[in-house]
């Protein structure tokens, strides 16, 4: 039975063909919300539509580096899709290379996607989000943000941008009904380590091996209960991890 948590709401979900952002299509489905979920992979999103099986999904296919697209997405939606949520979940991380070694090719894709398409989605959005009566910004950032690692360089500097770009959209909102939210999960199996290896499946494994990760549908639950508090509330950030991660010690060359 479907309840009505989030009745009456319309959110716009990105990357929503796997991992995080299929998660929160479903859940803010099953909770009552009409849901427009976007992707780059046609045949991704017409599986969400077979398993959701209602008309309160709208999929519709999204690159988010082609920037004329996503500049004119929110034009190109139905009067009765246009969104009171935006979930910025689209993102990926690519190689582990060291700064001097990495792919310029792998930081540019992880710029235009984790940043500048995030970015003008999020431009293209708040007029429509400003005009109603209560709205969210929901941008999924990563502790990647706050606590650097060997081969994170460029990724983690996009995640920083995320979480201080969603703290800045807050001061900018300041007076209207629009809330924003940086979720920042830890380690989430999904296929984020399958993109990061190149579809080397081993390797991706090898990182959740001995230890439960979270999961899509754990950061999606954490995004519902953000979405489900009252309207005057604001959860500037939240930090998210299993159990079974925790912080690193400092790294010390001796050599």
């Amino acid at each position: 039975m479907v309840n009505k948590r989030f009745g009456g709401r319309t959110a716009l979900v990105t990357g929503a063909t796997s991992g995080i952002g299929r998660a929160t299509a479903l859940t803010l489905l099953k909770g009552g919300a009409k849901v427009v979920a976007t992707g780059r992979r046609a045949e991704r999103l017409e599986a969400l539509v077979a398993e959701a099986g209602t008309d309160a999904l709208l999929t519709l296919p999204l690159d988010m580096m082609d920037v004329p697209a996503v500049d004119g997405f929110m034009d190109t939606l139905p009067a009765e899709f246009t969104p009171d949520i935006l979930v910025n979940n689209a993102g990926l991380a690519l190689g582990l290379s060291g700064a001097d070694e990495a792919s310029l090719a792998d930081w540019d894709q992880m710029i235009a996607t984790n940043v500048t398409g995030l970015v003008h989605l999020t431009r293209a959005a708040l007029p429509h989000l400003k005009k109603k009566p209560r709205a969210d910004v929901i941008n999924i950032s990563s502790v990647a943000a706050t606590y650097p690692y060997p081969g994170g360089n460029a990724y983690g500097g996009t995640k920083a941008f995320v979480q201080q770009f969603s703290l800045n959209l807050k001061a900018d909102l300041l007076g209207t009904k629009v809330r924003v939210t940086s979720v920042e999960p830890g380690m989430t199996d999904t296929e984020f380590s399958t993109e990061r290896f190149e579809g080397d499946q081993a390797k991706a494994d090898k990182v959740y091996d001995g230890m439960t990760p979270l999961s899509g549908a754990d950061v999606a639950q954490v995004i519902g209960d953000i979405l489900a508090l009252p309207p005057h509330v604001n959860i500037n950030r939240v930090e998210m991890m299993p159990v079974q991660q925790a912080f690193s010690p400092f790294a010390v060359d001796r050599g």
